[in-house]
């Protein structure tokens, strides 16, 4: 049996389903060429896919794959004893280090990822950060392998990758809690929740879809509605007055802090 194309370890958890699936889809992957790890040994969610091999051993993945995905939460790491001496290992772990990942698993060939929830959608963004001992092929796949789902962005330092992690890292989670707000203020004026729930998800929904096509930038679109001087402009007002920025910028700086120092 030859060395698979790609293997990953926890590949049938949430996130690596999400990262797979538009992979396969789109023929990035072949089904035949992946290997997935997971406790079970079995996952839901690939039945299209046939020829995709599953295993219980990380071993035995890691012996007969070329490129490995990490794909486990930070804590579980330790738990991994598997010797990846001159592979590829692609991680989308948050809080672990380059340096730590070559410590645990032999190898100077690691690239550092952060897509989000948002992936299964072809919506993630996931910018990625390679070591000096990674080839131009290993960026290419790295880069091809997560533009099936959604947008990429190579960066120059771990500390960027650090910063990421808090800014679009977070997926719908940020966003949501703004939402939330919102619908907590309609609810608290009268609204049924039901009503309010859909109108805040469909204001999201339109907002999100314009902002993505728009030529005007977030900025631009701001002064656009201040400048018009309507029902819009005196609510950005008053939230510029009540510094709706430095929550948001603490908010991003705490995560930041977690990412960095686990």
């Amino acid at each position: 049996m030859g060395l698979t194309t790609l293997g990953v370890v926890g590949g049938t958890g949430w996130l690596g389903g999400a990262l797979l699936r538009p992979a396969l889809a789109k023929g990035f992957v072949a089904p035949g060429d992946l290997m997935l790890s997971s406790r079970s040994g079995k996952a839901t969610g690939f039945e299209t896919w046939p020829d995709i091999r599953f295993t219980t051993d990380n071993a035995k993945l890691a012996a007969q794959s070329d490129i490995i995905i990490l794909s486990v939460r930070p804590e579980d790491i330790g738990t991994l004893d598997i010797d990846l001496s001159g592979k590829l290992v692609i991680s989308v772990m948050a809080r672990l280090s380059a340096a730590a990942l070559k410590a645990q698993f032999r190898t100077s060939r690691i690239i550092r990822t952060m897509p989000n929830a948002s992936a299964e959608q072809g919506l993630s963004f996931t910018p990625w950060h390679a070591t000096a001992d990674c080839t131009a092929a290993d960026k290419a796949f790295t880069d091809g392998f997560f533009g099936c789902s959604g947008k990429t962005a190579a960066l120059s330092t771990e500390g960027e990758l650090d910063y990421f992690t808090a800014l679009t890292g977070s997926g719908p989670a940020f966003i949501a809690a703004f939402a939330d707000a919102m619908i907590q203020d309609a609810v608290s004026r009268g609204v049924p929740v039901e009503i309010a729930d859909g109108a805040v998800r469909q204001l999201f929904l339109g907002a999100g879809t314009w902002m993505a096509q728009a030529r005007e930038t977030p900025a631009e679109t701001v002064r656009i509605f201040t400048d018009y001087g309507g029902t819009t402009a005196a609510g950005l007002t008053a939230m510029a007055a009540a510094d709706i920025v430095t929550p948001i910028r603490k908010g991003l700086a705490a995560a930041t802090e977690k990412a960095a120092r686990g």
